[in-house]
Parts: structure tokens; sequence; C-alpha cells
């Protein structure tokens, strides 16, 4: 992608909603020095979970959820009527989309920055230099898995000298992992210290234990099952990592739910009847009970981890963690009765989840075989997982009715690419037809 504003975020406007493609930077030779100290990097490191956490997460939450019928867009607004009716009636000048793919464009630029310029700095010592490469490299995978989830094929550099190139997703995925491969590398020869969690990760967010996280939410979503069920083995379930959130910088859920107001949630986790219980406790935790009418459609009002401006969003849900060990299980055609345990572990809990999210429903009952297994963890992951942007993947990974025949589950297949991208870069592929 050629971007314009490659320093953008040495300026620390990484902390504005702005997606403006254009943006020229007017210093940015000042920005190059910020590259070379101390305190720019860890501003930088900073920043780049910052715009992840606020206006990324905006992104892959607004376009993604509504693909996948979990939201309503019901404004009269011609981006939002798009990602609604989804199919061929969303175009490639649609803002949305331009809006998700430019957010992680600039993540993945914050994160090379830090990548290519942190190793030079002498005065940054190992155990703290381990956790800002570790994190760099953690979040320029996030950023990947997402132009994966959402395009048949994405670039996995930025540029501001030439054109870059196309990669299949398979390929995207790849190079996640081996992000994340290079982050566990580094922190396990150098733990990260206190001086990284007081002046760069802050207290809520755990470094190793999303690394091994993403690792194997991606290595789910790669087909590599057994190193997605080594590493949800690794994550620790006795800890929690979290996105914490001011009135000046707050929570993306909340603002698109509670300020914007041109998306509802649509009952029932926007599920079927026959995908969901109705005796759900996480129903209560996600949405406050005040059902109404939009457009023909039951939808209700959102609580969960949008509750207010400063409530914090787990990066990752421990439950989703015991459903990965379940779901790489059975894709290995591993023993029906260890994927069993650990669905219920997710169904029966009626208290005491570190996020909050109890299920308190009666243990699985149904037929046990490979097949109907994973048909159970696709509804928990539907429900559990709510508004976290993976339940479109999902629908492809489970292969669940598709459009145009079918809209129930999700209205588009891929997105395609951004009409600006396309200006940009001769090397933009043919879009998706659906």
């Amino acid at each position: 992608m050629k971007i314009k504003y490659k320093l953008l975020a040495m300026l620390m406007l990484a902390f504005a909603s702005s997606c403006e493609l254009d943006q020229v930077n007017p210093n940015a030779a000042a920005g190059e020095q910020v590259l070379t100290t101390r305190e720019g990097i860890i501003a930088l490191s900073i920043g780049l979970r910052q715009f992840y956490s606020t206006t990324g997460l905006s992104s892959i939450i607004l376009a993604p959820s509504t693909s996948s019928r979990e939201m309503k867009g019901f404004a009269t607004f011609t981006t939002v009527l798009e990602l609604e009716a989804g199919g061929t009636a969303l175009p490639t000048a649609n803002a949305g989309i331009l809006n998700y793919w430019s957010a992680m464009q600039r993540e993945m630029t914050m994160c090379e920055n830090v990548i290519d310029n942190a190793p030079q700095i002498s005065s940054l010592e190992p155990a703290l230099l381990s956790g800002i490469m570790g994190q760099a490299y953690l979040f320029k995978a996030m950023a990947l898995a997402e132009l994966a989830m959402a395009f048949p094929q994405a670039n996995i550099t930025t540029s501001t000298s030439a054109p870059v190139d196309f990669l299949d997703r398979a390929q995207v995925f790849a190079e996640a992992l081996r992000l994340l491969d290079l982050g566990v590398a580094a922190v396990k020869e150098n733990p990260p210290n206190a001086s990284f969690r007081s002046n760069v990760s802050g207290a809520d967010f755990d470094l190793v234990n999303t690394l091994y996280a993403m690792e194997a939410r991606i290595s789910l979503m790669a087909g590599n099952y057994q190193k997605a069920l080594d590493n949800a083995n690794l994550v620790d379930l006795g800890r929690t990592s979290s996105f914490t959130y001011t009135t000046q910088s707050p929570n993306p859920l909340y603002t698109l739910f509670n300020v914007t107001k041109s998306y509802v949630p649509r009952d029932n986790f926007g599920l079927p009847a026959a995908l969901y219980y109705t005796d759900d406790q996480r129903y209560r935790f996600y949405f406050n009970g005040g059902k109404t009418t939009v457009g023909g459609e039951t939808t209700v009002g959102l609580t969960g981890f949008a509750t207010s401006p400063t409530t914090a969003v787990p990066v990752y849900l421990n439950d989703e963690i015991k459903l990965i060990k379940a779901e790489a299980t059975l894709r290995l055609n591993g023993p029906l009765p260890d994927a069993l345990v650990q669905i219920n572990a997710v169904r029966t809990q009626t208290s005491g989840d570190l996020n909050g999210v109890n299920a308190g429903l009666p243990p699985y009952g149904g037929a046990i075989t490979t097949e109907a297994l994973l048909l159970e963890v696709y509804k928990q992951r539907c429900a559990e997982l709510y508004l976290s942007g993976l339940k479109w993947e999902d629908t492809r990974r489970f292969n669940r009715p598709a459009p145009p025949a079918d809209l129930s589950e999700r209205n588009r297949i891929f997105y395609p690419y951004p009409d600006q991208e396309r200006l940009n870069n001769p090397n933009t592929p043919a879009d998706p037809g659906i």
C-alpha cells in the first residue's frame, strides 16, 4: 500500500479516529528522529496498542459483525445501508471497508517502524526491548490476520516508495504466525521486565499469554490444528489480558452503540433459532433485555463489554481458548471425550469466569460425533465471542450457509478492495464476486 503518512504514528496521531489515507505528514524529519530515541519508541509502542484497541477494534467490530448478521445497520447513511445489504450491493467505495483496510495498514506501519528501529537503540535494556519487540510482532500479526479474514488476498508489508505485492490469505496467515513465533522467541529469551509493564503495556495487558492465545487463534484459522492445540495449552487460564480505556480514549463498543447509534444488536446473537439456547445466561450478560423492532427484525440493547466509555474489552476470552482446544481436537480426529470436556467447561460454567461471561447451561446432551460436536463448538463460539469480529471467519471454517442463496448467517464471503487502494496500487487483485 502506498501510504503518504508512514510516520503518522511518530506524531502520536495514532490516538485519533480519522481514517483519511491521503494525510501528509508535515514533520517527517522530526518523526524519523523519534524512531532513534528510547522515549520515541516507547511512545510509539504505547500508540500502536492504543490505536488497535480504539480505531482498529472499531473497524474490526463494525463491518464484519454486520456482515455476519450479529448486528443490524439501520441508519439511512449509505455506508450503513450498503454493509447491511451486503452481497453485490456492497460497492468498492464503501467507507466501512475503507476504514477497516486503512486501519490495519496503519497498524502494520507502526509495528514495522518499531521492529525496524527499536533494536538499534542501545538505551533499551534487553528485558524492555524484548517486550517492545514482542508486542510489535503481536500486533502486526493481528492486523495481518484481520486482513486475511476479510479479503482473499492482502499485502504483508507496507511501503512509502513502491506498490506492494499481494499474497493469498493462506500466506498472510503464515506470515502472521511467523511473526508470532518471533514474538514468543523474544519474550522467552528475555522475559519482559517491570519497566516494560510500567512504561509500555500497563498491568491489564498480558503480552506473553496474548502471544500464545493469538498463536492458537490464528493457527486454527490457518488450518494448523496441532499448533493451535499446543499454543492453547500454553495459555494461563488463571490470567486475563484486556484493552483499557479512558473518557478521552473511550471503549469503541460503547461509542458504536451508545453514541453513533447507526447499528443495533440483533436478538439472540443474530443466530437462527436452531443455533441458540433460550436459557443461555450469556444473553443476560451481553444484552439488557430491552427489545425493539427495527426493519421488521427484533433487536436488543447492548451491555457486556459496552457498558460504559471506560469498560475494558478482553483481547481474548479464556473460554475461547477452551473452545479452540475442543475444535482443534475434533479436527485432528482426536478423542471425542477430550473435546467434550472442553465444551462442557464452557457450557456449564455458572460463575467465576474471569471476564464475567458464564453460559450456565446443562452439560451437552446431543450426539457424540465429530460433526455434532463441531456444530456445538460453533454455537458456543457465536454466543461466547459475540461482537469479537471472529464469527465471520467462523462461518467459513464451519461451512455455514452462504450468500447469495442464504443470508441468515453472513451476507458476504469476502470484501472487495477499497477504491483508494486500487488507485494507489496497481497490484491490487480483482475483487471477489461476493
